[in-house]
């Protein structure tokens, strides 16, 4: 019986994880690539792609009422319809800009006005859909079998992560070696995505289970029920900001990222910009397998290494090293902006290696936010601090691309190794308030 039960895991788990990283990637990062191959100035283009982030920060807004209108099963089954809806309007709407706009870098990101409503829309119920996904998880298998998928969801996230920013950037870039016409391979991949996740969503309309659990919370008092909903939703925010240190950890979650927030957004534009303008000059489907690929890949094996070090280590102790890790790689950036490289070699080690750092850094402040959010609400406070780990991406990459614009690359990427010190100053300080045994897999101690 058990193993029948985990065969039927085995056929929606991994393509509901699948499927709910694939609109989060297209929005967020495979936007950037292709209105920087449609020639949209890099300034506008990452003001209005970090904006899209927006949904994902203010999501603990509304994520309550999500468990008491209509069942996860709807809302998961109902926003993938959605966005495959949207990804088909995405295909048929791709605006064409003449090949010498695009050259020039001249594209206004008004003649994308259509598109960019089609990625917010995107972004909403994507965010929805992370909030009921992640719960039907928990309803719909004992607890005792959620340990051992939990592995099984975040691979074929990462999965999706490979197939969105690596597999579907490198069609688009053999589409655009083979037919010369940006806007057309465009097109024709988001083609490819708007029916492959179509498919996705039929599939889970009649392949999701349908448990005992998983049922609206409206009754006959409905009313009364909306006003408690609301009363502990306020109670729940009113608490968080009463957590002692409270602002020095909302200062941690803000700033220890600050340099890779300011790298991400400009990864793919200095890696496709013309090496006049101070880039790479690589094509697009090169970018596909070095930054959505093998980049990919090291962030995950960074990822791994650093979950079991912190294990090991604990959060305290592991906090410099990883903090290191976090800021010194960003110099790969540097080097790749003083010596205008075109060795796919060393562009894929530089890229590696500073993936990996991220990666493995990042584990401390996912460690550090699930440690602030101990307590009576440790669930809710959680979905708050992920809502200023967005808001800590999403501020510094809207100025990004102006930053850049002026400074050029190479001036850009030193000014992201000054803002590791950011990272340094916040760090020290919340090293001293840490447990110094939380996080370690031999400490048997109750934290309250």
């Amino acid at each position: 019986m058990k193993s029948t039960k985990n065969l039927s895991y085995w056929t929606w788990i991994p393509t509901l994880y699948f499927a709910e990283g694939i609109p989060y990637f297209i929005v967020n990062n495979i936007s950037v690539t292709m209105f920087t191959k449609m020639g949209v100035p890099n300034g506008e283009m990452a003001l209005f792609t970090s904006l899209l982030y927006l949904p994902w920060t203010i999501k603990p807004l509304w994520s309550p009422f999500v468990d008491i209108i209509k069942t996860k099963r709807w809302w998961i089954t109902t926003m993938q319809l959605l966005i495959g809806a949207a990804f088909i309007l995405l295909t048929l709407s791709i605006p064409h800009p003449d090949a010498a706009t695009i050259k020039a870098g001249a594209t206004p990101i008004s003649l994308f006005t259509f598109t960019l409503i089609l990625f917010i829309i995107t972004a909403f119920a994507s965010a929805t859909h992370d909030i009921a996904a992640d719960g039907f998880y928990m309803l719909a298998m004992p607890e005792n079998e959620q340990s051992f998928f939990i592995g099984i969801r975040s691979t074929f996230y990462r999965l999706s992560s490979i197939f969105g920013q690596g597999v579907l950037v490198y069609i688009a870039g053999k589409l655009e070696r083979q037919s010369g016409n940006i806007p057309m391979s465009w097109e024709i991949t988001m083609g490819i995505l708007a029916v492959l996740f179509t498919a996705l969503a039929l599939y889970h309309t009649f392949i999701l289970p349908h448990p005992a659990a998983d049922a609206p919370h409206i009754t006959d008092d409905t009313s009364n029920k909306t006003k408690e909903i609301i009363r502990e939703f306020n109670r729940t925010f009113a608490t968080y900001f009463k957590k002692p240190g409270v602002w020095l950890a909302i200062v941690f979650m803000l700033l220890y990222r600050l340099p890779e927030a300011f790298l991400l957004k400009m990864v793919n534009p200095f890696l496709l910009d013309s090496t006049k303008s101070g880039g790479l000059g690589l094509a697009t489907d090169d970018v596909g397998i070095i930054y959505g690929t093998i980049g990919v890949l090291f962030l995950t094996i960074g990822g791994i290494i650093g979950g079991i070090a912190a294990s090991r280590w604990g959060l305290k102790k592991a906090l410099w090293p990883m903090a290191a890790s976090m800021t010194f790689p960003c110099a790969t950036f540097v080097f790749l902006g003083m010596s205008h490289t075109t060795n796919l070699v060393i562009i894929s080690a530089c890229v590696a290696f500073e993936q990996f750092g991220y990666g493995f850094g990042f584990t401390a402040y996912m460690l550090y936010m699930m440690y602030f959010s101990e307590g009576e609400f440790t669930t809710a406070h959680y979905a708050i601090c992920t809502a200023f780990m967005a808001l800590s991406m999403m501020i510094p990459g809207m100025f990004a691309g102006y930053i850049q614009e002026w400074m050029g690359y190479k001036e850009f990427f030193w000014m992201v190794m000054i803002c590791c010190l950011a990272t340094v100053a916040v760090t020290f300080f919340v090293k001293k308030k840490v447990d110094e045994n939380y996080g370690r897999k031999d400490n048997h101690k109750t934290n309250n």
